[in-house]
């Protein structure tokens, strides 16, 4: 029997007047492909007002006030229209300020898109943090919020239960990176490649994943490929059995793998076989033999031969370095 379905996490937008679109529609699209291909998130959309207007001009609304915070919620603050306020007055509400005050008490996760950062910065939340936001607000920020650490040169930066990205279209970077720690690489490769978009990282997640590399291409027989493989990296399988898969002649699907990847099917298996032996290897209890059988390799002498011409080294030195 079956458990039961794990109780939806709440990705709460909280809209300030002036918002701009892109910080916005751009993670909700990414969070939103991520909950139609299955990730158990509840998206809605807030603001302390029933209307607001966006920085471009289109009226948003009617917008329900924000809920109390829980913990398992994500926060996300995209970046309204900023100018400099009037002596004495503040930058936001302190209702807002209050409110994000309490989310962050209450243990949620909260997540700035470009000029988003000033309202963490304007409630205290990123004091003795590293943040980022965008490159013509850092000075800014650097001034304004002396204790804060903000970051240059980094598409976003993840500091505790606090995330900050860069300019406008980082949000969805962020945004992708969250829902990778969520949910794998293998998840939050599928979502990229439905939108189209290359899975970058920041200053501070600068380590690649083969699952997400090799596929900014937009050919369909050669990602059906890859996800074949993906799935399944230590199955024999056959140039022919694959190309059958994708209605190519094996020489066609060899000409379309090479010219969108770089790689031939083999060198693209290979590099899997190889990541998930890197996983493997973290549980001592597994032999080199075995872990070779699990990845498909022909026994532990060509799995040994394989790793030394990829890492230079002998997958035993990996091994201990890997569990110190």
């Amino acid at each position: 029997m079956s458990g039961p379905n794990p109780q939806p996490r709440r990705i709460l937008f909280l809209l300030l007047s002036k918002v701009n679109l892109l910080d916005l529609g751009g993670p909700a699209q990414v969070f939103e492909t991520a909950r139609f291909y299955g990730a158990p998130y509840q998206i809605s959309f807030h603001a302390f007002e029933t209307q607001i207007i966006s920085a471009q001009g289109l009226p948003l609304g009617p917008l329900s006030r924000p809920p109390t915070p829980e913990k398992d919620d994500l926060v996300i603050l995209p970046g309204p229209e900023l100018s400099a306020p009037a002596a004495g007055q503040p930058l936001f509400s302190a209702e807002t300020l209050r409110w994000l005050q309490q989310a962050h008490a209450a243990g949620a996760q909260l997540a700035s898109v470009c000029t988003g950062a000033a309202i963490l910065g304007e409630a205290g939340l990123l004091d003795g943090r590293h943040c980022t936001t965008h490159w013509s607000l850092i000075e800014h920020m650097r001034h304004r919020y002396p204790l804060a650490k903000v970051q240059d040169g980094v598409l976003f930066a993840q500091d505790g239960n606090i995330t900050t990205s860069a300019g406008i279209a980082s949000g969805m970077d962020m945004s992708l990176a969250l829902i990778e720690q969520e949910h794998g690489p293998l998840f939050t490769a599928r979502v990229a490649r439905y939108l189209v978009l290359y899975m970058r990282r920041g200053g501070s997640h600068s380590q690649q994943s083969i699952y997400l590399d090799y596929r900014t291409h937009l050919h369909s027989g050669v990602h059906q490929v890859q996800d074949h493989l993906a799935q399944q990296p230590g199955r024999k399988t056959t140039l022919p059995e694959l190309a059958t898969m994708v209605r190519l002649s094996p020489r066609g699907l060899s000409k379309a793998f090479k010219q969108h990847t770089g790689l031939t099917p083999l060198e693209y298996q290979q590099k899997l076989r190889l990541e998930l032996a890197k996983q493997l290897m973290h549980n001592p209890q597994l032999t080199l033999e075995s872990i070779a059988q699990r990845c498909g390799f022909e026994d532990a002498r060509h799995f040994r031969r394989i790793w030394k011409e990829h890492f230079g080294t002998s997958p035993s030195l990996s091994r201990m370095q890997f569990q110190q």
